[in-house]
């Protein structure tokens, strides 16, 4: 079998993922000159399109430049191959000698290697494809957390300090709406921006609970009504008890990738749902409203340090493990790596059958939500924590000593 791979990118981008790219590259390197690795650009579309780049010829001082850039450096693409489809990748791959295909992305890029491996054992095409973990949803099934989300978590973990620090400076409701279709986990990283026990945001709202508008409107009432202000994170994916999001319905026609994933994010129609309501219902002037969208993807200068490491070394893994000699009978290596915590902290890197992973979706753990539905519990902070890396900017209020009123004590003479 030849020692060339290819290697592409799947989905959405992430701070991190040309951290597993160059992970890989580099390793590949240590395995001698005859290793190659070429890129396919914009995913499988390019290898259907032999839009190839050889990585070999790239400098080491330049990969680095390019691993500490956020988004995915080859493009990326949501394409869903059918048997007609892979036929034409394996047209490539054979003309071009690859026998190792590496695809970095989320669960349904799992599920796009899936369809290449079994095409490729029923065409009897030798080849050796694994799945490299990324996603900001943190919703890979088998993962303790998934290489893009600790940025994207530490991205909104620091947006929220400032709105929160802004909400505090001209008092008010703010509602900022969090990507999120299924799993919780990036809205919910919003709650380690606490730094004081009036601190926002003071209402989380997660997909995994059903959300009842009024008992929103009442729980904003009750801080609001506490405080003085109010600043929310909710999920796009939030559901009313019927499990149909809430930004879908106010959409009509909702758009679907190739996947079949309704597409939620950018509209800005489901905060603006929101605080119309909180202006409507609770008669508070002051609402404001942001939808997040791409920005906490590819956010520069925000990703963290233990995020950097943890992708590239899954991508130097991946290739330790395609160019490992053969196992006994000759079954070709396929699988989708996968990151175990195994202490405080600690972790491991496994191997898990793409059928585990392919086109399914982790939510957040029951133990990680408070009992009310509108806010996590100490166990997801204590879960979250490490994963944000080193210097997280601080905050700091005034002390505020108040000055004896002169004029307030001479009128009550």
């Amino acid at each position: 079998m030849s020692k060339r791979i290819l290697i592409a990118q799947g989905g959405g981008p992430t701070a991190v993922i040309n951290q597993s790219l160059v992970g890989a590259v580099l390793e590949a390197r240590r395995h001698g000159a005859d290793c190659e690795v070429y890129g396919a650009r914009h995913g499988v579309r390019g290898i259907v399109d032999e839009d190839l780049v050889d990585l070999t010829q790239e400098t080491p001082t330049h990969l680095e430049r390019v691993a500490a850039s956020p988004a995915a450096a080859l493009g990326s693409t949501r394409d869903k191959p059918d048997r007609a489809y892979c036929r034409e990748i394996f047209k490539v791959l054979a003309a071009h000698g690859i026998g190792h295909f590496l695809y970095i992305g989320g669960n349904d890029s799992a599920d796009t290697v899936r369809i290449v491996a079994d095409e490729a054992a029923a065409e009897g095409y030798p080849l050796r494809a694994l799945h490299i973990p990324k996603t900001i949803d943190n919703d890979l099934v088998g993962n303790d957390h998934t290489p893009g989300y600790p940025s994207a978590a530490r991205f909104i973990v620091q947006a929220y300090a400032g709105a929160d620090l802004d909400n505090a400076a001209l008092p008010g409701v703010y509602v900022g709406v969090v990507m999120g279709r299924n799993a919780g986990f990036l809205t919910a990283a919003a709650a380690l921006a606490r730094r004081h026990a009036d601190s926002g945001p003071h209402l989380v709202y997660l997909p995994e609970r059903a959300f009842d508008v009024q008992r929103f409107l009442g729980d904003v009432r009750a801080v609001h009504g506490r405080l003085g202000r109010c600043v929310v994170a909710v999920s796009e994916g939030v559901h009313e008890a019927d499990g149909e999001p809430i930004a879908a319905r106010i959409a009509g026609h909702a758009e679907r990738d190739a996947h079949g994933n309704v597409q939620l994010s950018g509209s800005g129609a489901l905060a603006d749902l929101l605080c119309e309501q909180i202006k409507s219902q609770l008669g508070i002037k002051r609402v404001r409203g942001d939808t997040f969208g791409y920005l906490q993807r590819s956010f520069v200068g925000c990703a963290s340090d233990v995020d950097q490491r943890e992708a590239r070394e899954v991508g130097e893994r991946a290739v330790q493990l395609a160019l490992a000699p053969a196992a006994a009978g000759g079954a070709p290596v396929r699988g989708s790596l996968a990151i175990r915590r195994t202490g405080d902290y600690a972790t491991d890197i496994v191997l898990q059958p793409l059928e585990d992973v392919a086109a399914k979706t982790r939510v957040m753990d029951d133990h990680f939500i408070a009992a009310a539905g509108n806010d996590v519990t100490p166990a997801f902070h204590a879960y979250l924590r490490p994963l944000l890396g080193r210097g997280l900017p601080d905050t700091q209020r005034l002390r505020a000593h108040p000055v004896a009123k002169v004029l307030a004590a001479g009128k009550a003479g």
